[in-house]
């Protein structure tokens, strides 16, 4: 279940800050009864972060393919990056 807490009590920075990494979850903080803010650990931040990439990363793929570019097969996409990150194949 979601954290929420109104805004007044982001006067108690190091609590929420503790919440945060403890829970390892998103905080929600209101604003006269509304969703306002979200306070969470850098650590999941970065995951959300990641995540994100990925899934923009797969949604450029799907569309690539639905307007029609042709599929590499997995051995020639692997030989291809080890030259260009490694040098070899």
């Amino acid at each position: 279940m979601p954290t929420i807490m109104p805004i007044r009590d982001l006067r108690n920075t190091s609590e929420i800050s503790e919440m945060a990494h403890k829970m390892q979850e998103p905080i929600f903080i209101t604003k006269n009864g509304y969703s306002d803010l979200v306070v969470m650990s850098a650590e999941l931040y970065d995951r959300f972060a990641r995540i994100n990439r990925i899934d923009q990363a797969i949604d450029e793929a799907e569309n690539e393919m639905a307007e029609g570019a042709e599929p590499v097969a997995l051995d020639t996409a692997r030989a291809s990056l080890d030259m260009k990150y490694y040098g070899k194949i």
